[in-house]
This record gives structure tokens, C-alpha cells and sequence, in this order.
């Protein structure tokens, strides 16, 4: 195993880019750690907001009478500014650097959340909800993890990956079940304020812990043999994103994977955020429940992604692709039958295996991405992320539409069936890690 050092302090004598001050012992833990923890909190974070607008349906819709329609337009606009903003940042994280990205977007956030709680019209919505925090929550996404494990992690990439696209859910876990139960007890808006504030102390840890690049404090990325120097500031954050988008564009890989991931963000946060709560409540199930069934679903999403890349280290990515989509399509087609008032074995059956291959999807994709395109890897998988939020965007507001028009939610699972079938016969078509060519970094 490669020595692990860090040296938060080179001595006046050595610069702490040169390769004599990474020779001395220092202690075991790496800096790169504490960096994921950061990373990992933000993350979460970030994953707290997408959840809640599932909860608000109904109180707003009760509250004042708004359509529910009107109401997932915000959930649908915050989603497609969450995918479209992430290959944006990660251009301009590399410009002005991570850390100053990912606290402007939690002071964003922040921003959103509060104006939300003292809101009137649903324009409002679309524009705190929708706009602000889909912007700043954009900027924390599984492209910001790209970004933080292909600079800090040489060895356990995978594992560290499947970690960091595993916090999102995690916010699910810790927050939403408090989240469902305070909305119950004392409306809607004592979350939103609370979920800002938490919003707030994340910026402050962030600013505490993490760092752009290993050589900002002298050490060598996790598992490296060699010191690694940081790359000077690159220009125009907007230009190179169009310029990656353009080059990828002209591959195929990306589209495969961008179709793949259009109809993972439908059949995963698009549906399930904004409209499971609504569904259970359909079935005569109350919020608390339904709220618990979704966190556990996030429980079992982190221990499905972090497993995933530990496969992912290991096995063809496309193939692992192509079974978890399979999966997933046998899951929603038994959704329907499963669906009942209360808390089942059978539907805890479904919330596990579900839950299990709902965001195991990453890590292979993003293996996939970095053997393709290299350096620009986690820019490409940003635009690749844009096509999974495009599709959860039209799932949330379709299914909503959907559900107003047949009166139930059972067409939209087996509609979701349906296309990820199609999504696990295209996966075999990408090209596994072994013999994939780079065609993006020179």
C-alpha cells in the first residue's frame, strides 16, 4: 500500500511543491479524508433541498389551492438547473477554485430556502425553489464529486465515488423523516427555515476543511507515488464547458450514456421526489410513513452506491449498467401491486431492492466517462448529468400531469418500467474499461 503522508505546514526551507518536502514521515490519516468528509456534507446538504418539494404538494396545495401541477413546476425547473449548472461549475471550479464555488452555492441555497418561507405566489416557488436553490444545489452535485476524487484520490477512486453519490441520499436518511414530521406538527415553512440554517453551517465547515487541490497543502493526492502540482487556473469556465460539450458531442459514448441517464433521472429522483409522497398519500398512506419509506430508500441507495463502486473497481462497468437498470424495471412494473395504506413486507421488499440500484448507476458511469475523456472527464460527466436531471424535470412534472389526468399513478410506474428495459439493452452497447480509448485528453 502506498505510504500515506501530509504536511499541512512545509518547513521555511522547502517549497511545498518539491519533491523533497513529500520524503518525511508525517502521520497516518491524509488530508484527502477530511476533504471527502467536507465534500460529503455539502452533498448531503444539497440532498436534503431536492427532497422537500415531495412534501410541500400537498400543505400548498391545501394551503392555497395552487394546482399541483403549478407546484411541480418548480421541482421540474429546480431539477433542470441542478443538471444544466453542474458542468458550469465544475469548468468554473477549476477557474476559481472549488472551495469558493461550493460556498457561494450553499449561501445560494440559503438564499432560496429563506425567501421560499416567506413566499405568496407560485411564480415565487418556481423562482426561490426553482431558480436559486436548483443553481446552488446544481453546483453540488456528483460532478463536484468528480471533481474532489480524481484530484485528492489516486487508489479507491471507485469507492470514494460511490461514497460521495451516496450523500446525496444520505440527506434523505437524516433529514426527511424530521422534515415529514415537522411539516405535520408545524406546517411547511419551519423546515424550509431550518434546512437554510443548516445550509448555513455547512458553508462554515467547508470553508474549515476542504481545499481545491492536495499540493494547496504540500501533500500528494491519496495513494499517489508521485508529489502532483496543481494545474494553473484554467480560463474561460464557460467556453471550455461548450468546448468539452462540443468535442464529447461528436462521440458516441456520450450519447449513449447521456440517453441512458435521461431516463435514470425519470425513473429515479424525477418520479420519486416530487412525486411519492403524492402517490402514497393516493393510497391512503400518511406522510410520515410515506416520508420514512423514502428515507429508507435513501439507506439503502448509499449502501447500493457504495457497493457499486467497489464493483466498479473491479468488473465492466456496462455490464453492471445494464443490470441495474434491469433491476429497476422489474421493480417499478411491481410498484402497482405492491402499493397499499401501510408499511408492508412487500413494500419493504421493493424499497430495498429499489433503493439498492438507484443510484448505482454513477460510479460505473463515471468510470466509464473518465476512461473516454480523461482530464475533461468530469465536465463531460456534468453535461451526462444535465441529460439525468433533463429527464427527472419532465418525470416530475409529467407525473404530476399524469396523475391529474388518470386520477392514479400506476401508468407512470409501468411506463418507467418500460423505458428502463430499454435503458438495460442500450448499456451493453458502451464499451467496457479494458480496451476503451481516450479521445478527449491529449
Amino acid at each position: 500500500m502506498a505510504e500515506l503522508t501530509t504536511r499541512t505546514t512545509p518547513p521555511e526551507h522547502e517549497h511545498p511543491h518539491s519533491p523533497d518536502s513529500q520524503n518525511s514521515p508525517g502521520p497516518r490519516f491524509h488530508r484527502a479524508w477530511a476533504v471527502a468528509v467536507a465534500a460529503g456534507a455539502a452533498i448531503v446538504t444539497a440532498g436534503a433541498f431536492t427532497t422537500v418539494p415531495g412534501l410541500l404538494v400537498t400543505p400548498l396545495h391545501e394551503s392555497y389551492a395552487w394546482d399541483r401541477g403549478q407546484i411541480a413546476l418548480a421541482a421540474s425547473v429546480n431539477m433542470v438547473l441542478f443538471g444544466l449548472t453542474a458542468p458550469f461549475a465544475a469548468a468554473l471550479m477549476d477557474r476559481v477554485g472549488i472551495r469558493r464555488v461550493v460556498v457561494g452555492a450553499l449561501l445560494l441555497v440559503t438564499a432560496g430556502a429563506l425567501l421560499t418561507s416567506v413566499m405568496a405566489q407560485p411564480w415565487q416557488l418556481t423562482a426561490y425553489w426553482g431558480v436559486l436553490i436548483g443553481l446552488g444545489s446544481g453546483c453540488l452535485t456528483m460532478t463536484f464529486a468528480a471533481s474532489i476524487t480524481s484530484s485528492w484520490f489516486e487508489r479507491r477512486r471507485g469507492l470514494v465515488t460511490g461514497v460521495l453519490s451516496s450523500s446525496s441520499h444520505l440527506g434523505q436518511l437524516l433529514f426527511l423523516p424530521l422534515l415529514a414530521r415537522g411539516v405535520d406538527r408545524h406546517g411547511w415553512r419551519p423546515p424550509v427555515v431550518t434546512l437554510a440554517f443548516v445550509a448555513l453551517a455547512v458553508a462554515a465547515l467547508v470553508l474549515l476543511l476542504l481545499r481545491d487541490h492536495p499540493a494547496d497543502v504540500g501533500t500528494k493526492p491519496y495513494g499517489a507515488e508521485e508529489f502532483v502540482p496543481k494545474p494553473p487556473p484554467a480560463s474561460g469556465a464557460a467556453q471550455r464547458a461548450l468546448k468539452v460539450l462540443f468535442d464529447a458531442a461528436r462521440t458516441g459514448p456520450f450519447w449513449v450514456l447521456a440517453g441512458m441517464f435521461v431516463i435514470c433521472g425519470a425513473s429515479t429522483n424525477g418520479i420519486m421526489w416530487s412525486n411519492w409522497a403524492p402517490a402514497a398519500h393516493d393510497h391512503g398512506m400518511r406522510a410520515t410513513a410515506a416520508a420514512s419509506l423514502l428515507s429508507l430508500i435513501g439507506v439503502f441507495s448509499s449502501l447500493g452506491a457504495v457497493f457499486s463502486g467497489w464493483l466498479t473497481d473491479r468488473f465492466d462497468p456496462s455490464r453492471l449498467l445494464s443490470a441495474y437498470f434491469a433491476v429497476r424495471a422489474l421493480t417499478l412494473l411491481a410498484l402497482p401491486m405492491v402499493f397499499s395504506s401501510t408499511v408492508t413486507p412487500t413494500m419493504i421488499a421493493f424499497v430495498v431492492v429499489y433503493g439498492l440500484v438507484d443510484v448505482a448507476t454513477v460510479p460505473p458511469v463515471i468510470a466509464l466517462i473518465d476512461r473516454v475523456y480523461g482530464e475533461d472527464g468530469p465536465i463531460v460527466f456534468g453535461w451526462v448529468n444535465s441529460a439525468h436531471q433533463l429527464g427527472a424535470g419532465a418525470s416530475a412534472f409529467l407525473g404530476a400531469t399524469a396523475r391529474d389526468l388518470f386520477g392514479a399513478y400506476d401508468v407512470v410506474w409501468t411506463g418507467l418500467s418500460v423505458v428502463c428495459l430499454a435503458a438495460s439493452l442500450l448499456a451493453v452497447a458502451v464499451r467496457g474499461p479494458r480496451g476503451v480509448r481516450r479521445v478527449a485528453a491529449q
